[in-house]
């Protein structure tokens, strides 16, 4: 996995600020780290605690960067819990304290078109996080989307090997319609996909393993279980909840796919209970936006950083920063999440996994 390099210039650049004041909790789901809110504050707002990057990589990825970047500014974190009404909530509060920077990972990308738009008319900089929010964001960071989407579908394909006809039925289970980030893993899934196998049923699993698990069994009742060559979903959340359905009726050996190289995705790598997953590595990302919030706070130039041009679901133009996901299945567990330490061997070989680490050669 190739490391993010930042831009000579932004990485040489001079950051002189200083605090004030002290920080503390607040009753609206918001925690800070520093010494200061307003002034040198950047706000980070994470959609949910359901997936388990955003507390455990994220968080701490970018609240160190920025620490490393600017020792005297802030951090006013919050977690939406997956409720668009309390994301608007916590960005109001953020607002009210005098945040210069939000960084935003949208529970609702389509929703939060409005509490964007006040934050830009208070003077607030807001940058999208992971997943493009409607209104006038300065930039946004992410990976791209449908590349994703095509590493998914072709992981599918090639685990499928020979069966990979135009007479296999493949199940989709997609995101949250509400996540524009669900659509293009969409489109790059069928961008595979399309014309190789047959696509016999294909439903919003809403990122929850619950809906996922039920939409599966909904496959299964309609197509019949042994008719079902192979099954997408698009993140390893929803994966955990079809392979234990596929588990209870009886199936096992079919390829399934994720993304998000969660760690119970790895053990399911290993134990085949899921062919593959997509490692987009979180602290390039999160140390890419940090950087981004940092320039934007100092009001330095982001052209270095951000290169590329996405429009959002509300037509705006946002200047980009997309990194390169990669593809991970059984055979390179080692030299993706391992070597760049997102997990230890220790991790992953727990005692339920020791002996299929031994025959992945993986100890």
């Amino acid at each position: 996995m190739r490391r993010f390099v930042m831009g000579a210039a932004a990485v040489s650049m001079t950051l002189s600020v200083s605090a004030c004041g002290k920080a503390g909790d607040d009753d609206s789901g918001s925690a800070s780290t520093g010494s200061s809110s307003g002034g040198n504050s950047v706000g980070l707002l994470l959609p949910d605690s359901v997936t388990a990057r955003y507390d455990k990589f994220d968080r701490p990825y970018f609240e160190a960067k920025v620490e490393s970047l600017c020792p005297d500014c802030t951090v006013e974190y919050a977690n939406a819990a997956g409720d668009p009404a309390k994301q608007a909530q916590q960005i109001s509060s953020m607002v009210t304290k005098g945040v210069k920077v939000l960084v935003v990972d949208p529970q609702d990308s389509a929703a939060i078109k409005s509490s964007v738009q006040s934050a830009v008319d208070k003077g607030i900089k807001v940058i999208a996080y992971d997943r493009l929010a409607q209104g006038p964001v300065s930039a946004y960071v992410s990976f791209d989307t449908v590349k994703v989407g095509e590493l998914q579908g072709q992981a599918l394909l090639t685990a499928l090997g020979s069966e990979a006809t135009t007479k296999s039925k493949v199940v989709m289970i997609n995101g949250d319609d509400a996540d524009p980030n669900a659509a293009k893993f969409k489109e790059g899934a069928h961008n595979a996909l399309d014309g190789k196998v047959d696509i016999a049923y294909e439903q919003s699993g809403l990122w929850k393993d619950t809906v996922a698990a039920q939409k599966m069994s909904a496959a299964i009742t309609r197509l019949g279980a042994k008719n079902i060559a192979g099954v997408y979903a698009a993140n390893d959340g929803m994966a955990g909840g079809i392979a234990n359905t596929l588990k209870g009726a009886g199936v096992s050996g079919i390829p399934l796919t994720g993304q998000d190289a969660e760690l119970a995705a790895i053990q399911r790598l290993l134990t085949g209970t899921q062919s593959a997953t997509i490692y987009k590595a979180f602290k390039p990302e999160a140390e890419a936006a940090a950087q981004l919030a940092v320039n934007l706070l100092q009001g330095e130039d982001i052209s270095a950083l951000a290169t590329r041009t996405e429009t959002s679901g509300s037509g705006d133009k946002v200047p980009s920063r997309l990194l390169t996901p990669v593809s991970v299945t059984v055979d390179n567990i080692d030299d993706t999440v391992v070597k760049d330490g997102l997990y230890t061997v220790a991790d992953i070989c727990t005692a339920d996994y020791v002996a299929a680490c031994k025959k992945a050669g993986l100890e």
